[in-house]
């Protein structure tokens, strides 16, 4: 039985240009498609949805709370940044999808699809900060407490693994990486186990990768990724 929002695939073609296209695009709903994300889609309706008015928030401020949308904002920065360098890869035969919501609220930032092969890709805004990245967590200075960030970016790659080779048919591999943005160093003692991790600087290296995925693969994830329906049973 196939995948809810998921009709079995006709065969792929090629535009004039000589792209591969997959026709079941065309039968997406446009409320169903996520490829119009733009980064940080999710965090602006979050914003522009917070009640909290800017008196409230600077009298929190005042009193050394950190308003959740402040950190919204942060975010935002970073997914904007990252999501602008995703972007200009699409030149070189790369897909971006931006913005996925998953069951229970988690948000993958990036899923970036192309000939190097599919990668789960997260954000991490260090506000000019020291960085450390360890097998799980990731340790920012003056923040209270390190956050899993890694263990994070592992299973929302395995999550989306799962939706996509159920979805499209085939076995379809999803690397984790993570990209600390804004960061004043970033140390990392040792290489996080599966886990690729970079400076925002370094986030068009990925463009580089090649040999993973045929064209015609990379349309069919492309389609299969965008449609909002699959990623309900993530």
């Amino acid at each position: 039985m196939g995948v809810v929002g998921v009709r079995e695939r006709p065969g792929a073609k090629r535009t004039g240009d000589g792209k591969n296209y997959d026709p079941e695009r065309l039968f997406l709903p446009p409320d169903d498609d996520l490829a119009p994300n733009r980064p940080g889609e999710t965090l602006r309706a979050r914003l522009d949805a917070s009640g909290t008015g800017r008196t409230r928030l600077t009298l929190a401020r005042l009193l050394g709370r950190r308003p959740v949308e402040d950190e919204w904002r942060t975010a935002l920065a970073g997914e904007q940044l990252v999501g602008t360098a995703l972007e200009e890869l699409t030149a070189g035969g790369w897909e971006v999808v931006h913005s996925i919501v998953l069951p229970g609220d988690a948000i993958i930032a990036h899923l970036l699809i192309g000939p190097g092969g599919v990668f789960c890709v997260g954000v991490k805004h260090a506000r000019k900060r020291r960085v450390l990245v360890d097998d799980t967590l990731v340790r920012v200075a003056r923040e209270r407490r390190p956050r899993p960030h890694v263990r994070d970016a592992r299973r929302d790659a395995a999550r989306s693994s799962l939706v996509l080779s159920r979805g499209c048919g085939f076995p379809v591999r999803v690397r984790p990486v993570l990209v600390v943005v804004g960061a004043a160093s970033v140390e990392v003692p040792a290489a996080p186990e599966g886990v690729r991790v970079l400076r925002e600087r370094e986030v068009p290296e990925l463009g580089a990768l090649g040999g993973a995925l045929h064209p015609d693969r990379v349309a069919r994830i492309h389609t299969v990724a965008r449609n909002r329906r699959v990623w309900l049973w993530a």
